[in-house]
């Protein structure tokens, strides 16, 4: 097969979108669905920093060794992962509830009767509850789109929140990807690098 530059790909446009399924019914989007627009049943996750998005698939393998070879004659898997890690950079509702790992309530007034102070809460807890959500991550090259879908996952790690003069806050969070009857996720293309028959 001959060099063909215009298989090189970038991703200079995409979307992060999440959807939170504890208790809910979520259906995965089993197509690519439309540019800038939210798979139903999920929220945008607005701007992320320009690093990007990292998608890490990983298989952790131990070798099995006989007596009749130096070398192993096969290897087994011993753990299978998926992760997703990106930084956000708007500062809304599901963006600060996903980092802290906690939800917003209004602070109430009490005299005479409960009234809505304008002032919101989220608290720390120190036993945390690890909520689980979905996770769409999508990328296009001009017509050419991408789609990694993740039907089951939770938060494992966050950044640190730097509150400095010159840089707005991010959010950095690494998602990983839980079993879904066998599977991780799945990645829906429409580009032309599949041969068919």
């Amino acid at each position: 097969m001959a060099n063909d530059p215009k298989k090189i790909r970038f991703a200079p446009n995409g979307a992060l979108y999440v959807a939170l399924t504890a208790g809910a019914t979520i259906t995965p989007p089993a197509g690519l669905g439309t540019a800038d627009t939210a798979p139903s049943g999920y929220k945008a996750l607005g701007y992320v920093d320009e690093g990007g998005v990292t998608l890490t698939p990983a298989i952790e393998t131990q070798p099995v060794n006989a007596w009749q070879s130096a070398t192993a004659v096969l290897y087994n898997v011993t753990s299978a992962s998926f992760s997703v890690k990106a930084t956000l950079q708007e500062t809304n509702e599901i963006t600060t509830e996903l980092f802290w790992g906690a939800e917003w309530v209004e602070v109430m007034s009490n005299d005479p009767t409960p009234v809505g102070t304008g002032v919101y809460r989220l608290d720390l807890s120190s036993t945390p509850d690890l909520k689980e959500l979905s996770l769409v991550v999508d990328w296009n090259q001009g017509a050419v789109r991408n789609r990694c879908v993740i039907p089951r996952a939770m938060i494992s790690d966050r950044g640190a929140i730097q509150l400095v003069r010159t840089e707005n806050s991010k959010y950095e969070l690494t998602i990983e990807a839980l079993d879904s009857a066998g599977n991780l996720g799945y990645v829906l293309t429409n580009d032309d690098m599949i041969d068919t028959p």
